[in-house]
């Protein structure tokens, strides 16, 4: 267990690292910015049981009290979910900055990479990753979870990049930094809402033992970095491509129009696609969430024999 002065790992966390238990790590912004409480709070809880159920120990991360916390006890849960978009949501530039201001953070897929690292966790599950905005050609919009990527050792399991970006620019930008994108029996890129995107992967897995073996691989050749696993959400949770697309770009031409850009992009978009698909968008993101989370903990436990 690493003594990092900044973790505080919860009780069940820290029981499972010292039995040898595999870990999967989740982030905390799908919590706070992601979803409208009570769903975010129900969810969370769902995506940790589901975790466990698979043989696997769930570690929510978040910031708190000066501390990065690796697990969050249920108060701490509620809390987070209950403050919701005035927690502050934290990434690589905003870690240092609300540590030593003891605000509450919300962990981006960047942060709690970084985190996870410095736990020593070698899994993570979340919903979709960030990457670059569509207009990047106006703004250079790219979230700093495509960097991690490319130097954190990490493996983050996914339903895609969100489709509210550019995917082509966003698999170019992951190709250009040497970061492995793996369809799990899929050939093509899930785009977060829909199982299919139209852009072809060069590299696919059908079983998580085969996935926790190739990550084992690239461990044993050091190379820096981590995976993306990107597994398309269960077909019967999917929604009509044409549908979502419209409904996605009509989301972002209002962000263009209000100014709205940077960290509170995401928030917005999210938030703006969920009223104009009346609560269809927020059904599929859970339902993509808790299959990422079987996935993730069954890599994580493959993975485990190779410790």
């Amino acid at each position: 267990m690493s003594t990092n002065q900044f973790l505080s790992f919860s009780k069940e966390v820290t029981e499972a690292m010292k039995a040898g238990k595999p870990i999967v790590a989740l982030e905390s912004t799908i919590i706070s910015h992601g979803m409208p409480y009570p769903q975010n709070v129900e969810m969370a809880n769902t995506v940790e049981q589901i975790i466990r159920e698979e043989g696997a120990i769930p570690a929510t991360i978040a910031i708190m009290d000066g501390k990065i916390k690796i697990g969050l006890e249920p108060e701490e849960l509620e809390l987070l979910a209950k403050t919701g978009q005035d927690v502050l949501k934290v990434s690589r530039r905003d870690l240092a900055t609300c540590l030593s201001l003891k605000k509450i953070g919300a962990t981006t897929v960047a942060a709690t990479m970084i985190c996870a690292e410095m736990a020593g966790i070698r899994f993570f599950v979340t919903g979709g990753i960030g990457g670059v905005h569509r207009g990047f050609e106006e703004d250079m919009d790219v979230s700093a979870d495509l960097d991690e990527m490319a130097q954190t050792r990490v493996t983050v399991i996914c339903a895609g990049a969100k489709s509210i970006l550019d995917l082509p620019r966003t698999l170019e930008y992951l190709e250009t930094k040497g970061v492995p994108v793996i369809g799990y029996q899929t050939d093509e890129l899930p785009a977060f809402f829909t199982r299919t995107s139209g852009y072809k992967l060069e590299q696919r897995m059908d079983t998580p033992a085969e996935i926790a073996h190739f990550v084992y691989t690239k461990d044993l050749l050091n190379l820096k970095g981590g995976e993306l696993i990107t597994n398309p959400i269960p077909k019967e949770y999917e929604l009509d491509r044409a549908y979502i697309d419209g409904i996605i770009a009509a989301s972002v031409q209002e962000a263009k129009e209000k100014g709205i850009s940077g960290k509170r992009a995401t928030p917005f978009l999210l938030g703006n696609i969920v009223k104009r698909s009346e609560g269809k968008s927020l059904a599929a993101n859970i339902q993509l969430v808790y299959n990422n989370a079987r996935l993730g903990a069954q890599i994580a436990k493959s993975y485990n024999q190779y410790k």
